[in-house]
């Protein structure tokens, strides 16, 4: 029986650029897929475009009310070998529950890739769902600026780090960036806390 993988991790973890490298597996064994994303992300329209320049149109734009019901059973009937779908944490609850039925009906694997959290730590309503009934999740990972292993979304606005706003906030769009932070210096950077001067009051 085929399965629903959530792939996830931070900004810059790679997550785009794997999707594209598992597609080019299954199209060089002559196999077809289908690739789908929100149209919330509004980076790069109708295209999903990786951080290191690779690039690619999709095949299908989910809005936010979709039942994507109707459009994943003609990748059964079309024969399509797996569903890769970028920036899933922007997906409702519904359309993941949605992914979850089509694997275990047509025997076809969907693979998600997206954000654990936003800026605020906060999970997404996608990701949230994901977590919560994905049969293989699987972390992918990337590192902060100080070199240890990032978790977390720094957002980034003319050159500041904020922590406040709204939870979806395209990256590049405007004058929105995001950094991938460790827990530590998400919490000096961002939260401005002194962790240094909090292990000094426990002790």
């Amino acid at each position: 029986m085929s399965k629903l993988y959530f792939r996830y991790g931070a900004m810059n973890c790679g997550k785009t650029t794997l999707l594209l490298q598992v597609a080019n597996n299954y199209e060089e064994r002559g196999m077809k897929v289908v690739i789908i994303k929100p149209l919330i992300d509004v980076k790069g329209n109708d295209t999903i475009v990786s951080r290191i320049g690779l690039s690619r149109n999709v095949d299908y734009l989910i809005k936010d009310d979709d039942n994507i019901k109707a459009f994943l059973k003609t990748c059964f009937n079309k024969k399509i070998s797996c569903v890769l779908v970028d920036e899933a944490q922007f997906l409702n609850k519904e359309q993941v529950d949605e992914l979850f039925l089509f694997t275990k009906k047509y025997n076809i694997p969907v693979i998600c890739y997206g954000l654990r959290s936003d800026f605020k730590t906060m999970a997404f309503p996608g990701s949230l769902r994901l977590f919560e009934i994905a049969d293989v999740l699987e972390e992918l990972y990337t590192i902060c600026r100080c070199g240890k292993k990032a978790k977390f979304n720094g957002r980034i606005i003319n050159g500041k780090f904020v922590n406040t706003g709204s939870q979806v906030a395209i990256d590049g769009v405007g004058k929105v960036q995001y950094e991938s932070l460790c827990g530590k210096c998400y919490l000096e950077k961002v939260l401005k806390i002194n962790v240094n001067n909090i292990n000094e009051e426990e002790n």
